[in-house]
Order: structure tokens, then C-alpha cells, then sequence
């Protein structure tokens, strides 16, 4: 307990430290990974376990959330096979070219171990991504979902390769898995049946270790394959969302271990270090690829471009490549340090761009030609809010209810912004109007056509950032409407007034408000209640629209203006 109570204390100051230096937490972890190693530490037993098991629940949450038919996209495979083959070229070259400057752990190295090692440095870390995307609310958003589409296809590449290389080749039972696709019907039924809280937690992690990690492990794949596997064998039920947020505070508390057990890659050398390190300057260039033939798949600027940024670090993967060249002896087990110090470097460097990944996107947007409307994907094109009153962006439950409540009661005519399709397509059926866009995205009011009528916005969505990042966007826009939003903690209702909100609902703070509404109503009747709800309306934070329709937004997202913003 001691050891443990040592390391714990050290990542946690590490993860402060970083923080305070506004840096993702999991920068200050892998800081405390090197830190305990070179202090003379031992790497705890179970250390490796807890990481393992964090990216195991990590995957296994990507596919309750994943639609199969993303991996069909030809934006998706052919930048994963493009990128992949341009990657291996660049890591050939650049190392070929530190090799002749002089650093000896590459000298007489042949084309084979340049390009292994080419391999191992393109791919992106799944666990990395996907913590970015989770910390912006965009795993649904088109870029997050390409970038989530490409990491699969790059993981399934590194276990094929693994499944070749490796000493201990998949065994024919391997072929008895496709059983599991109608296993999947009886543990849907079972699911059905476990009902809410720890119990359907305890059943995610049973399926993701259990027919996901063991079985594959037993015939020879790799058992993180395994629970991505059985996360989207399960995807679809109706109660994949409830699970994946259980999971979510269990997943991000084992990746810690993760992020500190790659400090313990091995012995840190002088070289190895200056390798590793100089293995950043090739980031660059894999970003440009990928963004590049994201454009080249007609999506928006913006859209390659932060999938190019997003994607632009060194993977886990990578490691384990190169961990089974160095058992295979394709390679000096030095090179595994050498990775790792590259990995970590990647995560410091991705992470420090990936806060400001919005400016960037737009100001690197500004450099290049814009193509016209019609030239884009379906999914980029302009956005139709013809008569639109009041938008709603975010249309998960709370932004739902504004909905209903703003065209029911108030007789609005509203129209709803939710960037995740398949929502989108329920919604619609469900009588809903309701447009397919990103609320956080910088460009998103330049793509809006005929939105001069619109004089009230809600900001509904789950997540704190991209609310407060669709607020900045609404208000830089030109917007001078009301803009409501929702908030679940006391500094979020502060730092979003701060921001120009003109109303809070603090969904927390304010549920006893809305319970004696529906008690008063209950008790006294349908008009006295209303003269009670009347009173209390201010205290609330919600606003009733004003009866004055607002000017146009500066920006070109007034009525007319998709005939003349038509291009990006």
C-alpha cells in the first residue's frame, strides 16, 4: 500500500502541476511515469493490469458507439491506407537522414527495420483521440467520427500485423468467433434485464472482459480487439448511451495507469531520448497528409483540418509493434525506449495544440481556396433555417423539451441543431425539426441560410465546453438575440453569463424549482400555478422570447446568405 499511496500522490501533483499549466491532466501523468522510473522506482505489479484494463473498457465503449457502416466510408479506409503507406515513406527518409548524420543506433540499419520502425510511427493513439474528442463533445461531430473510423482501421492493420509477426499465430478456433454474432442476441436480452446503476456497470465490464478480451486472448487475437468487438455487436441497444456513461469515470480512472506505465518502457539513454524527440518533427508532415486527403474526399477545410491536428501523434500501438519486432529480433530492444519517449512527447505536443484546435482550424483555414457549395460533401454543405424563431443546439433531452415547450406553448416556429445523424434521423421521424451540424464549430453560422428571423438560442448540449464554445461562436457571429443556456455546476452558470448568456438554467440548482411548479399545478390548479410559474420566471433563468425580432448577424448568417456564403 505504501508503493501505491507514493504513486498515487506523485501522479496526482503531476496531473495538478499540468493543469495549473493549462495541459490536459494526462500530460502531468506521463511526466510522473518518467519521474518514478528515473527515481529508482519499481513498476507495481498490478500497474500494467489497471492500464490494460482501461484500454480494454476504453475500446469496448467506442463500439457501443460506433456504426459499422463509418469503416465503409472511402474517406475513411482510403486516408488510413494512404496515409499509412506516405507515413512509412516519411519515417523512412527522416530516419535514413538521422542515420547518416551520425546517431549510431541507426547506423547499418537496412530499409526493413526503417520501415518497421515506419510502421510503428504511423499510427495514432486511439486512447489519446478519443480523450480529446470526449473532452469536446465531438465523438459524434464528422470529424470525429472519420477520426475515430481511421483509428479502428489503423488498430485492425496493427493486429493483423501482430497476428503475422507474433510467435503465436491465431489458432483455428479463432474462426469459431463469428458464434458470437448471435451470442450477441441473448446478451442483448440479459442487458434488457439488468436494470440502472452498478449492476449494468458490472455487466459492461463482464462483456468487455469476458467474450470480449479472454475469448480473443484464448485463440490468439488480441484481446482489445475482442471488447471493441463486442461493443458493437451490442451497439443499437437502447441503453448503450446509459452504459458508456457508467463506464466513463471507471475508463478514465484506469487510463491513468496507462498514462504512467509508459514511463517504464524501458532504461532512458541520451540518444534515445534525442530520437525520440526528434521523431516530432514528422508530425507535421502526418498532419498535412491526413488533412490533405481528407480534402481531396471533398470535406470543408476546417473539418480536414482538425482531423489532421487531432490525429497528428504517436500511438500505444506503436509500442506494441515494435515490443514484438525486438522479441522477434527484427529489432535492438533500445528502440523500444526510443518510442516510448517519442509517444509521450507526441501526447505533450498534440495536447498543447488539440486546447486551441478551433483557432487553429480556422487560421489555417483562412490560408487555403475555398471550393463551392455544391463541390462539398453532403454532410458540409449549407444549413437551411428558413423561418426559423429559436434554435436549439444540442437535442439530447433537455434540448427536446425546449423544443416541444418553445412550439407548444410559445407557438414558436423551432428548428433543432444536433450534430449526431443517427439522432438526427430518430428526431425527424419523431416529428422534430431538426438540422445535421456542429454547434461548436467556428464556421457553423457562416453555413446557416436565411437565419434573420431567429431571435432566440439555446444552448442544450451536454457538455460545459462545447456550450460555452457555441456561445463564444454565437456571440463573435454578430448574433443579438436572447441566448439561453443549461449548466450543472455553480462556476458553469458563472463562467457562461461571463461569456454574454443571457439566461442560466442551472439544471441542478433549479430542479426543486420545476418540482413545485408540477406540485402547485397539482394542488391549486392549471391558472393559479401559471401566476406562480409567471413570478418565478426571472428566478428561474428561463426567458420567454421578446416580441421584437433582432437585426441581422454581421457575418453573412442573415436571410440571403447562403447565396452569398456558398463556399469554404
Amino acid at each position: 500500500m505504501g508503493t501505491a499511496a507514493i504513486f498515487l500522490l506523485v501522479t496526482v501533483a503531476a496531473g495538478l502541476g499540468a493543469v495549473l499549466l493549462r495541459l490536459p491532466p494526462l500530460v502531468g501523468f506521463l511526466v510522473a511515469g518518467f519521474g518514478l522510473h528515473a527515481a529508482g522506482l519499481a513498476e507495481p505489479g498490478y500497474l500494467g493490469t489497471l492500464a490494460d484494463l482501461g484500454v480494454t473498457l476504453l475500446l469496448f465503449g467506442i463500439g457501443l458507439k460506433l456504426d459499422v457502416k463509418t469503416l465503409l466510408r472511402k474517406d475513411v479506409w482510403f486516408t488510413t491506407v494512404a496515409h499509412l503507406v506516405m507515413s512509412v515513406a516519411i519515417a523512412v527518409g527522416f530516419l535514413g537522414l538521422l542515420g547518416v548524420i551520425g546517431f549510431s543506433m541507426l547506423e547499418g540499419e537496412g530499409l526493413g527495420v526503417l520501415a518497421l520502425l515506419g510502421l510503428a510511427l504511423s499510427f495514432s493513439s486511439t486512447v489519446f483521440v478519443v480523450k480529446v474528442l470526449d473532452g469536446r463533445s465531438d465523438q459524434s461531430a464528422l470529424y470525429g467520427r472519420i477520426a475515430i473510423g481511421v483509428l479502428i482501421m489503423q488498430d485492425l492493420i496493427a493486429v493483423i500485423f501482430l497476428s503475422v509477426a507474433s510467435n503465436h499465430p491465431p489458432s483455428l478456433w479463432a474462426f469459431g468467433l463469428v458464434l458470437l454474432i448471435p451470442g450477441a442476441w441473448l446478451l442483448r436480452r440479459v442487458w434488457s434485464r439488468v436494470g440502472h446503476g452498478e449492476l449494468q456497470a458490472l455487466f459492461g465490464v463482464a462483456v468487455a472482459l469476458g467474450p470480449g478480451y479472454a475469448l480473443f486472448d484464448a485463440v490468439g487475437l488480441k484481446g482489445d480487439l475482442g471488447a471493441l468487438v463486442m461493443g458493437m455487436l451490442l451497439a443499437g441497444h437502447p441503453a448503450a448511451t446509459e452504459l458508456s456513461r457508467n463506464l466513463f469515470t471507471l475508463k478514465e480512472l484506469l487510463l491513468v495507469g496507462f498514462f504512467v506505465s509508459i514511463g517504464f518502457s524501458g532504461e532512458l539513454t541520451w540518444q534515445a531520448a534525442a530520437i525520440g524527440l526528434l521523431m516530432l518533427l514528422m508530425l507535421p508532415l502526418q498532419g498535412i497528409v491526413t488533412a490533405v486527403l481528407l480534402r481531396l474526399m471533398r470535406l470543408r477545410k476546417r473539418t480536414a483540418i482538425l482531423s489532421g491536428l487531432v490525429l497528428a501523434n504517436y500511438s500505444e500501438f506503436g509500442l506494441i509493434v515494435v515490443a514484438v519486432g525486438s522479441q522477434t529480433g527484427l529489432l535492438n530492444d533500445e528502440w523500444l525506449v526510443v518510442l516510448a519517449v517519442a509517444v509521450a512527447a507526441s501526447f505533450v505536443l498534440s495536447s498543447a495544440v488539440n486546447t486551441r484546435g478551433n483557432e487553429f482550424a480556422m487560421a489555417l483555414a483562412r490560408r487555403f481556396p475555398s471550393k463551392p457549395n455544391e463541390w462539398l460533401h453532403r454532410e458540409e454543405r449549407l444549413i437551411d433555417v428558413s423561418g426559423a424563431e429559436a434554435l436549439v443546439l444540442g437535442m439530447g433531452r433537455v434540448g427536446r423539451g425546449a423544443v416541444r415547450q418553445l412550439r407548444d406553448d410559445y407557438g414558436m416556429n423551432v428548428v433543432g441543431v444536433e450534430h449526431d445523424p443517427a439522432r438526427v434521423a430518430t428526431l425527424r421521424t419523431g416529428g422534430f425539426t431538426v438540422v445535421q451540424a456542429d454547434a461548436t464549430d467556428i464556421e457553423f453560422w457562416g453555413r446557416v441560410r436565411s437565419a434573420g428571423a431567429v431571435r432566440l438560442a439555446i444552448l442544450a448540449m451536454p457538455f460545459h465546453a462545447a456550450n460555452l464554445i457555441a456561445l463564444s461562436q454565437l456571440r463573435a457571429s454578430g448574433f443579438e438575440g436572447t441566448v439561453a443556456a443549461v449548466a450543472r455546476y455553480d462556476d458553469d452558470v458563472a463562467e457562461l453569463a461571463r461569456h454574454g448568456a443571457d439566461a442560466v438554467f442551472h439544471l441542478y440548482g433549479t430542479a426543486g424549482l420545476a418540482l413545485a411548479d408540477e406540485a402547485a399545478e397539482a394542488a391549486f390548479g392549471y391558472v393559479a400555478a401559471e401566476g406562480m410559474r409567471d413570478a418565478q420566471a426571472e428566478r428561474r433563468g428561463v426567458l420567454a422570447p421578446g416580441p421584437e425580432p433582432v437585426s441581422e448577424p454581421a457575418t453573412g448568417a442573415g436571410t440571403g446568405a447562403g447565396a452569398g456564403a456558398g463556399t469554404t
